[in-house]
């Protein structure tokens, strides 16, 4: 048994819940903030059969998409000051934890 949990852009999030709970899959989902870019993330956690994990894999890395954006940065006050220039970042895509779980029970 496995539990993986993925954060996943909350760009993306609709339509990688939708064909997992497609194929299948039973999924919890949490509303989470990013420290980074402090972007709206979905947490979602699956329970599954080790023999299932590929498929689920696979379908986030199918919906989850990886996009550059426009991010404005913030100055310094002071000597050298600066004002600010936008940097073009990475967002979306996925980061996924596959845990080993010793016992699970539904109740």
């Amino acid at each position: 048994m496995k539990m993986l949990l993925a954060i996943i852009n909350y760009d993306d999030a609709h339509s990688v819940m939708g064909h997992l709970m497609q194929a299948g899959f039973q999924i919890t989902k949490l509303a989470t903030t990013g420290g980074f870019l402090r972007a709206g993330n979905v947490t979602i956690l699956i329970g599954l059969d080790e023999s299932r994990l590929d498929e689920a894999m696979d379908i986030i890395r199918k919906y989850c998409n990886t996009r550059k954006q426009i991010m404005p940065t913030t100055g310094n006050i002071g000597v050298g000051f600066q004002p600010p220039m936008p940097v073009e970042v990475s967002v979306g895509g996925a980061t996924v934890f596959v845990l080993g779980v010793e016992q699970f029970e539904k109740l």
